[in-house]
């Protein structure tokens, strides 16, 4: 996407798969099973490997794909490779993918801007040389390489309700142009035919009678093609990608229709929506958004898997990660992507990570988080434990108390709590109760120090497995905001956050109703309706914020900062004017 163009084109939902014979379905689980259960050991960084052979059973060969790695906003920017600030793709940054444990690749293609007129719609040879040259490279490299139609999707075959002849005659003859091109590629390619797909002026039934025929003519072009493609492994996916029951059984009855046991189901899954982009307060990874993940994955599990049908996680991610920082706290999202690989290993779900550049730094060829990075890679092999919160917060001023954090142990042990290398000492530094971790009182002064403002130590509570939780001691005391002066184009509040987090900020009018953009909650959108800056000691109200407040009604906003703290702000609109009034 560009930048954030059309984010809605860039995440979401889930997937599901094909209708295979009962004997070949008993057959792939078993394989799937056994391939997922030593498929995690090979999954650290290594060097390059040659590819292996792709087993002959689809459910097999989609466990060997697991872990994967999306190489987005690279060849499905739109117009060009480099468009949406992704330097051009290299075997050197394949290379150092390779090398972080991921099996296979999914490179997602967008062929509009690079088609000539109909009916022909002729793609430019030189792309399609370029395309080629980054799927042989990443098949050199030992990957399992996934190719599709991307954008294309909201740009021309969204018109099919109301084009119906023209769209399905470009998606074929497009179809017909890259399956030829590839038909003699190693088996270890997969083509995926529609990513995201999605129909303007259609409702729901009609939708699903276009995705089938879509799908259904993508499997017949591809099988007609010869070579390879007459047994290359397919995906299909869901409308939108989405993995909402209805949208799988769909897909499940296309994929049985077809009577061909080299299908795979793909979905997208980026998490409960008001936690994904920090929404309506839910700012935590509580047990909605735990149990949101847990049922997704399940009824994958329960449409596709248990039915013989490999499962494609196409992307992943939260919605909110590549937006601006700090939408979802870093503890927070760490738990998130903790249960994700969970329950994907539980649900023998093959994930590919979404990535546009947020996650890895192509030009330096390192993660931009490590210590995300390790969460999600020891998330392939085994759990982790988390805690209540990864920030204890000591006030500034006053006496100095025990503070407890609840551990979630995923069946680990606490084995040690450290600073550095050294040792805190149980029973004095902290106190262990069932899963409740009790820092006290006289090791936290210790480790704050002279108290000033911000993180004054940071602590590893280590287990029998997986990656230490890492708990940050900050001083702080409340914020202090000041009243100020603006316009709706540029509005920011004096804010001395003192240590202080922002969580996220309350909007409401006098009556009580919801001010801004999102009027069915009070708790306003993180870096959509508002962002801290901490080095400038401002939190912004956006504009899109402030177009959307009522002219001359008050506004009350009240931040909840993750300390505990709130502070309440007033702001009221007239015109392009806006005054802010501390409390």
């Amino acid at each position: 996407m560009k930048k954030q163009q059309a984010p809605q084109h860039r995440r979401r939902r889930l997937r599901l798969a094909v209708g295979t014979p009962l004997a070949l379905t008993a057959a792939g689980v078993i394989a799937y099973g056994a391939v997922f259960g030593i498929f995690g050991d090979d999954s650290r960084p290594q060097a390059s490997a040659a590819p292996a052979p792709v087993p002959g059973n689809a459910m097999a060969a989609v466990a060997a794909m697991q872990p994967g790695w999306n190489l987005g906003n690279s060849l499905d920017a739109i117009p060009d490779e480099t468009s949406w600030g992704q330097p051009r793709t290299t075997k050197a940054l394949l290379d150092s993918v390779r090398a972080q444990g991921f099996k296979s690749i999914r490179i997602p293609v967008t062929w509009s801007d690079h088609e000539g007129a109909g009916p022909n719609y002729t793609i430019d040879p030189a792309y399609l040389s370029r395309v080629r040259q980054v799927v042989d490279w990443a098949i050199a490299d030992g990957f399992y390489v996934i190719i599709n139609v991307h954008h294309d999707s909201w740009q021309w075959t969204s018109k099919m309700s109301t084009d119906h002849d023209q769209v399905l005659a470009r998606f074929n003859t497009t179809w017909t142009q890259i399956a030829t091109a590839f038909r003699n590629e190693p088996s270890q390619l997969l083509f995926e035919s529609v990513n995201e797909p999605k129909f303007d002026n259609a409702d729901t039934s009609r939708s699903a009678q276009l995705l089938n025929e879509l799908n259904t003519s993508f499997h017949k072009v591809v099988r007609a093609s010869g070579g390879g493609n007459t047994k290359r492994l397919l995906m299909l996916p869901t409308e939108v990608c989405t993995p909402d029951q209805r949208l799988m059984d769909n897909l499940a009855t296309t994929i049985k229709s077809l009577h061909d046991s080299r299908l795979i189901a793909t979905v997208h899954y980026y998490g409960y929506f008001p936690f994904s982009v920090n929404v309506a307060g839910a700012t935590r990874f509580d047990a909605q958004a735990q149990a949101d993940l847990n049922k997704t994955f399940k009824r994958m599990h329960d449409t596709f898997v248990a039915k013989g049908i490999p499962v494609v996680l196409g992307e992943y991610g939260l919605l909110s990660y590549d937006s601006g920082p700090g939408a979802v706290e870093r503890g927070e999202m760490l738990k998130y992507f903790e249960a994700l690989g969970h329950a994907a290993r539980s649900n023998k779900v093959t994930t590919e990570l979404w990535d546009n550049g947020a996650f890895y730094d192509r030009g330096k060829r390192r993660w931009k988080d490590a210590g995300l990075f390790r969460q999600i890679r020891s998330s392939w092999t085994t759990r982790s434990a988390t805690a209540s919160s990864d920030d204890v917060f000591v006030p500034k001023s006053g006496a100095v108390k025990d503070r407890t954090l609840t551990l979630n142990l995923n069946g680990t042990t606490f084995k040690a709590l450290k600073q550095g290398t050294t040792k805190l000492v149980g029973g004095r530094d902290y106190t262990l109760s069932g899963n409740r971790l009790t820092l006290k009182a006289p090791a936290l002064t210790r480790l704050v120090g002279n108290r000033s403002y911000g993180v004054r130590a940071t602590l590893q509570a280590e287990f029998s497995q997986g990656v230490p939780w890492r708990i940050r001691v900050i001083s702080q005391d409340a914020p202090v905001q000041s009243s100020t002066t603006g316009t709706t184009g540029s509005f920011s509040i004096p804010t001395q956050f003192r240590g202080d987090l922002l969580a996220t900020m309350e909007a409401q009018y006098a009556d009580g109703g919801s001010a801004g953009q999102t009027n069915w909650s009070p708790y306003q959108q993180f870096n959509t309706a508002f962002a801290p800056d901490y080095a400038k000691n401002i939190i912004r109200l956006t504009p899109a914020f402030l177009d959307a407040v009522k002219d001359n009604a008050p506004v009350k906003l009240t931040f909840h900062f993750w300390s505990g703290a709130t502070m309440t702000y007033h702001v009221a609109k007239s015109g392009s004017t806006v005054s802010g009034t501390a409390s």
